[in-house]
């Protein structure tokens, strides 16, 4: 199991380099979209067995994040901001034609799965355009909105650096918290994911703020960012945590299902949503946190 872990993060890691590297945000867009519909597939195939899933809805909401960065932006952020609404009306006019075959626990299934699979992985393209000013000139009058977009034409250090933060918040507090965990950990966190310890959930969080602030240092003398260190480092404690968070949902998800992992197609990892299940987490934070603050 560790050769395979090791041997699929051998693999996996350069090309998330090159997707983010050498890719652009209408690549990185239609990535998200392949990946929230292999995530919310695997959901779905893991409730099948105690709920009749609409799957169709979530296939059709992930396919709309290849679309995020083309259409205009004033239609993006209305879309954004009804999301919930308009997946509820889908869910609950699907039980009215159903006639009821459809049921009340069915919908709310489907509703965590979408919410938890498309809208969380949706953030991750939104944190990849940060600084993107091309199509904010739609706006005519102050408004809150006007506040965030102002955000956006003064980011110092684009997205394409920020998304980093996602990764290696998420990546090394695994990496970290896995290996102390198996050479350290005696203390058991949680029944939620027994295999955790207390020393490999802190070690979690060194691993991610080390990360971070040696990228941080890496960006501010070759690129010439100024961002402060205290910052991150706080920040990247704060990711952690909510991708520490984000790992026991997904263990608490396939718990309830009876499930060991949601696929294979990850050797010793288990499938997509097993290794994204905190960077999901940690990408709505990030955006608002990088939006507002840097």
């Amino acid at each position: 199991m560790n050769v395979q872990r090791i041997l699929t993060g051998v693999i996996g890691f350069p090309i998330v380099i090159l997707l983010l590297v050498l890719g652009n945000k209408y690549v990185l867009d239609v990535a998200m979209a392949i990946i929230a519909c292999i995530a919310i597939h695997e959901y779905f195939k893991a409730s099948k067995a105690e709920i009749k899933n609409l799957s169709w809805v979530g296939y059709i909401l992930a396919i709309g994040i290849a679309f995020i960065h083309i259409v205009n932006t004033k239609i993006a952020l209305m879309s954004l901001a009804i999301l919930v609404p308009m997946i509820l009306l889908l869910l609950f006019l699907h039980i009215i034609i159903s006639d009821m075959k459809i049921t009340l626990k069915d919908v709310a299934f489907s509703l965590l799965g979408i919410i938890y699979v498309v809208t969380f992985i949706m953030f991750i393209p939104l944190v990849y355009g940060i600084g993107d000013t091309t199509k904010l000139s739609f706006l005519k009058d102050e408004s809150f909105v006007d506040l965030v977009v102002k955000n956006f034409q003064n980011t110092i250090v684009p997205g394409k650096y920020l998304v980093w933060y996602i990764i290696f918040t998420a990546w090394g507090s695994d990496t970290f918290a896995y290996t102390f965990g198996r050479l350290i950990g005696k203390h058991k966190f949680s029944k939620v994911s027994p295999n955790k310890t207390i020393e490999g959930c802190f070690a979690g969080v060194f691993g991610a703020v080390l990360l971070s602030i040696i990228y941080t240092i890496v960006i501010n003398n070759k690129l010439g960012f100024g961002i402060s260190y205290l910052t991150i480092g706080i920040a990247a404690a704060i990711f952690c945590i909510i991708g520490q968070i984000g790992d026991f949902a997904a263990s608490t998800i396939k718990r309830h299902f009876d499930i060991k992992d949601f696929s294979n197609i990850f050797p010793g990892h288990g499938g997509m949503l097993d290794r994204i299940d905190s960077v999901m987490f940690i990408a709505p934070f990030a955006f608002c946190l990088f939006t507002f603050i840097l």
